[in-house]
C-alpha cells in the first residue's frame, strides 16, 4: 500500500481532499436559512400530530393554543395544518390575506359526495366558484328570495307548534326538541328547494335516513387524506362503500327531482322557463333550471351543477340551523332568568297574539342577543370549513408555505377570555350594548366564517332561527321532564363536523296562564 501511494499523482493525494472540502463548504454556504415557522407541538413519525386531536378537536386545539400560541403549525400525517385561535389571526387569514386562503383542500369523502367540487362550499377557488357563488348570492339566497319563502317558514312553524301542543300540552308528554328541530328544518328546506316535503311515509323516512347518513359521512375522518399509504383502510372499515351508496342514492333522488320539475314546466307550457310561475311560486330548482335554460347568469350551468348546489342547501342549511336551535333551548332551560326575560320581550311585542310572524321580529333585540350568545358558545362548525393557502405568505412574522391546510377555531375564539368577560357564562346581555355581529365583519364572532368563503346563507338561516325560537317561548312555558333539576341537564357534545347534543333534548311544554285568561 505504501509503494502504491508513493507513485500516486500529487493531485490525487492533495487535490481530492481539497476538492471535497470545497464542495462541502459551497453546499453549506448555499443552504437557505430555515424559515421562521409558527410554533408547533412535538409530532410523531408518519402520524404527525393526529394522535393529539382526540374526540373533540376544537377543544384539544384550544388547549394546545394556550401553550403554543394563537397561531400554530401542526402536521396531520404528511400535511401541514395551520391553526388560528384568536380574532387577530382569523382576521389576517380571512381579510388581510383572504385571496391566498380562499382555496379549499381536496378531501376525498366530501369530494365524492358533493360532485367533485361542483358545489359552492368545496369548489376550488377560481372562475367556476365565482360564478356559482354569484348565483347563490344573487339568485338563491338574496334578501328578496329569502323573503319570497316567508309563507313557507310561517306555515311550517305553525305546524311545528301544533305538534308540540298535541303531544306535550294535550298528553302531558315531553317532546324531543332535537328530533323535532331536524324535521322542521328538513321540511322548510325541502319546500324551498323542491316545492314539496319529504317527511311522511316510507319515502320520508328513507329521505331522513339518507340525509342523516350524508351529514355523518361529511364529518367522518378519512385517514387516507393525510397518510396516503393508509388509503386502503376505508375499504376495510366500510367507509368507501357507505360513501358510494349515499352518493348514488342522493344522485338518483336529485335526478328525479330535476326531471319532475322539467316535466311540470313542459305541462304548464313554460317551455323550459319558469317565468310564468311568478317569483313567489318558484322553488330553488325552478330558479336553477331557468338559469340553465336562459343563461340568465351568463354561465353555462349543467345538471351536475344544479344537483351540487341543491345538495349544498341541505348539507349547509339543515344541520347547522337545527343545532343552533337545540343549543339555544338547552341554555334557556338551564337559565330560567334568561328564559323569562326573553318571554317578556316576545310576549310584550306580540300583544297576546296567538303566533309570532316575521313582522314581529325586527324589534326583538333580546331574542337576537340570545341567538348571538348561542353562536358564541356553540358555533355549528367549530373549526369552520377548512381552507388551503395557494402561495407562500407571512402572518404575524411567521412563514406559511403554499398548500397549508388552514383551520380557524371559532369555538376557541368565542371563549377567549381576552375578548369576552366570563366567557364560559351564558349571558346574552353582553350583546345588548355591543355592535358585534356574526356577519363576517367582527372576527371575535364568526360562526358563518368571513371573507370570500363566508357562508352566503346567513339571511336564510337567521330567518328560520329567529322565527322558531320566538314562537317557542311565546306560546309555551318550558320545564325539564319529571321536575328534574337544571343541573341534571346533560350538555355533552357529540363528535362530528357539527357539534350537536349527544343526549336528546327532552322538555315539557305547558300553556302559559295569560293565554288561558285571554281565551286564546
Amino acid at each position: 500500500m505504501q509503494i502504491y501511494l508513493q507513485y500516486m499523482h500529487p493531485f490525487v493525494i492533495y487535490g481530492f481532499p481539497f476538492l471535497f472540502f470545497a464542495l462541502f463548504l459551497l453546499k453549506w454556504l448555499s443552504i437557505t436559512p430555515p424559515k421562521n415557522m409558527p410554533p408547533s407541538p412535538p409530532k410523531l413519525p408518519f402520524l404527525g400530530n393526529l394522535h393529539q386531536l382526540g374526540l373533540y378537536p376544537h377543544r384539544t386545539l384550544c388547549s394546545l393554543a394556550q401553550r403554543h400560541g394563537p397561531l400554530m403549525l401542526l402536521h396531520f400525517g404528511s400535511r401541514p395544518a395551520l391553526i388560528a385561535s384568536s380574532a387577530d389571526t382569523a382576521r389576517e387569514i380571512m381579510k388581510t390575506h383572504d385571496v391566498i386562503f380562499s382555496n379549499r383542500p381536496k378531501l376525498s369523502i366530501s369530494d365524492r359526495l358533493l360532485y367533485e367540487g361542483k358545489d359552492v362550499s368545496t369548489a376550488p377557488y377560481g372562475e367556476y366558484w365565482r360564478q356559482m357563488r354569484s348565483i347563490c348570492v344573487l339568485q338563491l339566497l338574496s334578501n328578496k328570495r329569502v323573503q319570497s319563502f316567508r309563507a313557507v317558514r310561517e306555515e311550517e312553524v305553525a305546524l311545528f307548534m301544533e305538534k308540540i301542543r298535541d303531544q306535550s300540552c294535550s298528553l302531558s308528554l315531553p317532546v324531543n326538541l332535537g328530533e323535532m328541530f331536524v324535521s322542521l328544518t328538513n321540511d322548510i328546506i325541502c319546500r324551498v328547494a323542491f316545492g314539496r316535503k319529504y317527511s311522511t311515509g316510507e319515502d320520508g323516512k328513507k329521505f331522513g335516513q339518507l340525509l342523516g347518513e350524508l351529514m355523518k359521512l361529511l364529518g367522518a375522518f378519512n385517514v387516507g387524506d393525510f397518510i396516503p399509504w393508509l388509503t386502503w383502510v376505508n375499504g376495510i372499515n366500510g367507509i368507501d362503500a357507505r360513501v358510494e351508496k349515499v352518493y348514488k342514492e342522493f344522485d338518483q333522488f336529485l335526478d328525479g327531482i330535476v326531471e319532475q320539475h322539467k316535466r311540470e314546466n313542459r305541462i304548464n307550457g313554460n317551455h323550459g322557463s319558469t317565468l310564468l310561475l311568478g317569483e313567489d311560486k318558484k322553488d330553488l330548482v325552478d330558479v336553477l333550471l331557468e338559469i340553465q335554460n336562459d343563461n340568465a347568469a351568463g354561465v353555462a350551468m349543467d345538471e351536475t351543477s344544479i344537483k351540487a348546489l341543491i345538495l349544498d342547501m341541505f348539507a349547509a342549511g339543515t344541520d347547522t340551523t337545527y343545532t343552533v336551535l337545540e343549543w339555544a333551548m338547552s341554555e334557556l332551560l338551564r337559565h330560567p332568568r334568561v328564559m323569562k326575560k326573553l318571554q317578556d320581550e316576545v310576549r310584550g311585542i306580540s300583544q297576546a297574539k296567538t303566533s309570532i310572524t316575521e313582522n314581529h321580529l325586527e324589534n326583538m333585540h333580546y331574542l337576537k342577543a340570545v341567538i348571538k350568545e348561542t353562536f358564541r358558545l356553540y358555533p355549528p362548525i367549530p373549526l369552520l370549513v377548512p381552507r388551503e393557502s395557494t402561495q407562500d405568505v407571512e402572518i404575524k412574522g411567521y412563514h406559511i408555505p403554499a398548500g397549508t391546510l388552514t383551520f380557524i377555531n371559532a369555538w376557541a375564539i368565542g371563549r377567549d377570555p381576552a375578548l369576552w368577560e366570563e366567557p364560559e357564562e351564558f349571558r346574552p346581555e353582553r350583546f345588548l350594548t355591543s355592535s358585534v355581529d356574526f356577519r363576517g365583519h367582527d372576527f371575535q364572532l364568526i360562526p358563518f366564517g368571513a371573507g370570500r368563503r363566508g357562508c352566503p346563507g346567513i339571511t336564510f338561516a337567521m330567518a328560520t332561527n329567529e322565527l322558531v325560537l320566538a314562537n317557542l317561548v311565546h306560546e309555551f312555558d318550558w320545564a325539564l321532564p319529571g321536575g328534574a333539576c337544571l343541573e341534571d341537564l346533560n350538555m355533552t357534545q357529540c363528535t362530528g363536523l357539527t357539534i350537536h347534543r349527544k343526549v336528546p333534548l327532552l322538555a315539557v311544554a305547558s300553556t302559559p296562564i295569560y293565554i288561558y285568561k285571554s281565551g286564546k
